[in-house]
């Protein structure tokens, strides 16, 4: 099992940084994926980014690229996810998960953990 705690949400005005931090306890961190997801009320849960084992390979969806950068630290057993210049579209429920299938680190169903998320609100 890994446990993981999302922190770092709130709110924001359009424009302005926020950065998400995921810590995981349980199994060996570096053993796993992460990945962020987040979900709008009324929306399904879409993939944000997702950064491999090793740190050294990072994925982003379109809708974030150049904005948001997802980083982690194997000593610390973290991920983050720095978010810079929001929009209020980026008003979401924002999960972190970590899973071991590396072929899907862009779909929900690539993860086995998630955690209990954390709110991201974005004013205009």
């Amino acid at each position: 099992q890994v446990q993981l705690v999302e922190s770092g949400g709130g709110l924001v005005q359009a424009g302005g940084s926020l950065r998400l931090s995921c810590a995981a306890s349980g199994r060996t961190f570096s053993n796993y994926d992460m990945g962020w997801f987040r979900q709008a009320p009324g929306k399904e849960r879409m993939f944000v980014a997702a950064i491999n084992w090793s740190g050294g390979s990072t994925y982003y969806a379109d809708s974030v690229k150049g904005r948001f950068t997802i980083s982690r630290d194997n000593a610390k057993n973290t991920a983050n996810l720095q978010m810079n210049s929001l929009k209020p579209e980026d008003t979401a429920v924002y999960y972190c998960a970590a899973g071991r299938r590396r072929w899907a680190l862009t779909q929900v169903g690539g993860y086995d953990y998630w955690g209990q998320g954390t709110q991201v609100t974005v004013s205009s």
